[in-house]
């Protein structure tokens, strides 16, 4: 395949999953409500979009399909849900082939497949670590293969529509295939070690990798860690499940395609230090908030409201804490993430306070180039000193020269 059509092809696949997405939106306006709402419409957009722009600019790379063939996948679920609460619930009977609409769900399962076992073992140069990581791209084959075929292939009638109604099997069921179905659902126990496999590909490449390729590695797993958060908090808080979807799913094409395409690559140390920052931070204050809830209890009891003068000695202990506690907090996150930014703290604390006692300007410039030298590393370093200009009675003013020194 040609450059040329690589990229023909990635911008059509990408075009008609965003004019899916808009067929999706359509959808649901007519059906009023949905299951699963405009959460995944965001990640859908962003997969398509940064799919096709990688696959365009780097037609070797196999991230760039692997993100194009997730948009599908979720273009196929999400058109054909909707399709089917409209043909099957809304206007039963006004559009046909609503059955077919609610079976295409198994394509969910390619998503599941892509984001938690292929993406990892690719990413980022668009080839395995090596041919020892094989078995655990067979593994997420055989997964893949197994949860489609035994979803797709299962008699109804089955809850299709996420529970809405039970709906019959479209596909005609061939008895023949039963016994097969029986041991493809067994081979569904692939997921986790096919899981853990692509892990620890993903760790090992981090190990082994230096400069370009590991600051690519720390965007992708910082999208990837913050992915499964909104099915963590699902039980705990259930109405935020939406809104974190809606924006955790769609970092995860979005830091691929600043990996893969190298733009502001180096952010992505100064964005960790601040989610861990005020990550923490947040923590600390909702501690501290659980606290003073208790001992609004404690005062009032249960049941009162708060007296007004405990809600703004609580605001003014939040907001002397805050400085405070994010110094704090960001000292302990360089000491341990960032030992390069806390080291550098400590040779500008140790010269600041040599600088006090130091009278020879030639030491102290030594002593300034070293301190550059070890808090910036940069690959050459020049002093300039200007000299204050001559009184008349002194030297004339062209025989006076600055001073360099270079390190």
């Amino acid at each position: 395949m040609t450059a040329r059509t690589a990229a023909r092809l990635g911008w059509s696949l990408g075009t008609g999953c965003v004019v899916g997405g808009g067929g999706v939106v359509v959808l649901q306006l007519l059906n009023g409500t949905s299951d699963l709402g405009w959460a995944p419409l965001p990640a859908l957009l962003a997969f398509a979009v940064v799919g096709a722009l990688v696959a365009a600019r780097q037609p070797r790379n196999s991230v760039g399909w692997l993100l194009l063939a997730v948009a599908v996948c979720m273009t196929v679920r999400l058109v054909g849900e909707s399709y089917a609460i409209y043909a099957l619930i809304t206007a039963p009977g006004s559009l046909p082939g609503g059955l077919y609409g609610a079976w295409v769900q198994w394509s969910w399962f390619g998503v599941v497949a892509i984001l938690a076992i292929f993406l990892p073992l690719y990413f980022p140069t668009g080839r395995l670590l090596s041919p020892r990581w094989r078995p655990v791209l067979w593994l997420g084959i055989a997964f893949l293969s197994a949860a489609v075929v035994s979803n797709a292939l299962q008699p109804g009638p089955t809850e299709w529509l996420a529970g809405v109604r039970p709906a019959r099997n479209p596909v005609v069921y061939l008895p023949a295939v039963k016994p097969l179905l029986a041991v493809i659902g067994v081979a569904g126990l692939c997921l986790l070690p096919g899981v853990g496999g692509a892990i620890a590909a993903l760790v090992v490449r981090f190990r082994r990798s230096r400069g370009i390729e590991r600051q690519q590695l720390k965007w992708f797993t910082y999208a990837a860690a913050l992915a499964p958060l909104p099915f963590l908090v699902y039980e705990v808080v259930p109405g935020v499940f939406k809104l974190l979807l809606a924006v955790t799913l769609p970092l995860v094409p979005i830091s691929v395609g600043i990996a893969i395409l190298r733009y502001r690559l180096y952010e992505i140390d100064r964005i960790i230090n601040r989610t861990l920052v005020y990550g923490l931070l947040t923590a600390v204050l909702g501690l501290g908030y659980a606290a003073g809830s208790l001992v609004s209890i404690l005062v009032v009891g249960v049941g009162s409201g708060p007296p007004s003068w405990l809600i703004a000695a609580a605001t003014l202990a939040a907001a002397a804490v805050f400085r405070p506690a994010r110094r704090r907090i960001q000292a302990v996150v360089d000491r341990r993430f960032n030992r390069r930014r806390y080291n550098a703290a400590k040779t500008i604390q140790a010269f600041s306070g040599r600088l006090r006692d130091q009278l020879d300007l030639d030491t102290l410039s030594s002593e300034v180039l070293a301190v550059v030298d070890q808090t910036m590393e940069p690959t050459q370093v020049w002093l300039w000193l200007r000299p204050p200009p001559p009184r008349p009675s002194d030297t004339p003013r062209s025989a006076a020269r600055p001073t360099t020194w270079a390190y």
